[in-house]
């Protein structure tokens, strides 16, 4: 049986009603294209999409734009090199991209969050999902040792901590993505009575400030900063696996991003 990419959208949108003035597109690529293998990755960058054409895929799904912003709308790469070089490539490979974001987040449960609970063990925990966060219960441990274990678990060099790194910590709230800025942290540890939030990033001057004053008062919270990629990978992951048991007849791969950031 064929399947076009535009059956593959079709597919990750079947559950969510249409959303006005969504970032999620295809960009390159045709729709009527028929698909010949899959790859889904957190964010198409050129080494990824390097490994997709090695792979052979034509379809590559990515959860983060291509161009370095969220909305191309400012003319900021008009001329650039950089931008040039990646889309000669693209042009050049026949690989289509599709950006699965904005659908992807509003799947009840989000993919997203289900991939990071898997790969961290941590579903029998979940006491609360929220339409942009989990609430958790885990057994007593410090920050630290929560933030060593998440380390090994997603195999990442590094974590941030702000506030009280050596609180022992129960009640856990994660945000995935760029969910954890203030507006959305801060009212997460009064209202669930938070000891560590654990996300993905956000402006360092809102929640980090907040668990830091909150712990020099003399009420200890956590802030635990993973990285956006490192937030989102396992549900990317986690999505290469649904769709592989949608198209059995189809290759389907998670291609994972190098860190972006090393620590000197």
């Amino acid at each position: 049986m064929t399947v076009t990419i535009q059956n593959v959208i079709d597919l990750l949108r079947s559950t969510v009603q249409p959303i006005e003035n969504t970032v999620d597109d295809l960009d390159p690529g045709s729709p009527d294209t028929e698909v010949r293998g899959i790859a889904t990755t957190f964010m198409a960058t050129q080494q990824v999409i390097e490994q997709a054409m090695s792979l052979g895929v034509n379809l590559l799904i990515s959860h983060e734009a291509a161009y370095y912003s969220h909305r191309m709308t400012n003319g900021l790469l008009t001329g650039d090199p950089v931008y040039r070089n990646k889309q000669s490539l693209l042009q050049q490979s026949g690989l289509a991209i599709y950006r699965h974001h904005d659908y992807c987040h509003r799947m009840e449960p989000d993919p997203i969050m289900t991939g990071l609970l898997q790969s961290l063990k941590w579903e029998a925990c979940v006491e609360e999902m929220l339409p942009a966060a989990a609430v958790l219960r885990l057994p007593e441990k410090r920050a630290t040792e929560i933030a060593e274990y998440i380390k090994t678990q997603l195999s990442i060099p590094y974590v941030r901590i702000a506030g009280d790194p050596y609180m022992t910590c129960s009640r856990i709230g994660i945000l995935v993505g760029y969910r954890g800025g203030g507006a959305n942290a801060i009212p997460l540890y009064r209202e669930k009575r938070l000891d560590l939030i654990i996300a993905g990033e956000g402006p360092e001057w809102e929640t980090p400030e907040y668990a830091r004053d909150s712990a020099y008062q003399g009420v200890p919270k956590s802030l635990l900063v993973m990285g956006h990629a490192e937030s989102e990978e396992p549900g990317m992951r986690y999505l290469a696996e649904q769709l592989q048991e949608s198209y059995p007849d189809l290759p389907v791969h998670f291609i994972p991003v190098n860190p972006v950031f090393q620590v000197v």
